[in-house]
């Protein structure tokens, strides 16, 4: 039993798409944008991940420094009170220091991802009306050429 020949359908989807003008300029210039935006993000991220470290680490230190202060031995049982009392009086006072430090880090993030995304936002849009008149006008001129070649 003879098979029937199947039509190659790759061949007509090459010359489909052949027929159609592609300009890969604007892809080219997405992309290029997108990288742009990405190591634009990358420096906030990594400057507030810097400014957090160095918070924590300073915190860290200065309860180290008072833990030192609290373990040493007292001559009065009511000095060791006192102590504690002291300790968890700086805690606090630090933890509320240190929080609103975080929280302005935090802010200033915020701030940053939001123009950039306003700027990339606006720059996207721009990009794609060009892109979309360029398309417009080459299909455009590809439709009148094969109209007049018939």
């Amino acid at each position: 039993m003879a098979k029937a020949a199947t039509p190659d359908f790759s061949k007509y989807m090459t010359e489909m798409m052949a027929s159609f003008p592609m300009d890969m300029s604007a892809m080219t210039e997405a992309f290029k944008s997108q990288a742009a935006v990405s190591e634009k993000m990358s420096k906030v991220v990594l400057e507030a991940a810097e400014k957090s470290t160095e918070i924590s680490s300073k915190w860290t230190k200065d309860t180290i420094a008072k833990v030192g202060d609290i373990s040493s031995a007292k001559d009065e049982p009511a000095d060791y009170t006192k102590s504690m009392t002291d300790f968890a009086s700086a805690q606090a006072e630090m933890a509320a220091e240190n929080m609103a430090a975080f929280a302005e880090i935090a802010k200033k993030v915020q701030m940053e991802t939001v123009e950039l995304m306003m700027a990339a936002g606006k720059e996207a849009s721009e990009e794609a009306t060009a892109a979309v008149k360029k398309a417009t006008a080459d299909v455009t001129t590809a439709a009148k050429k094969a109209a007049t070649a018939k």
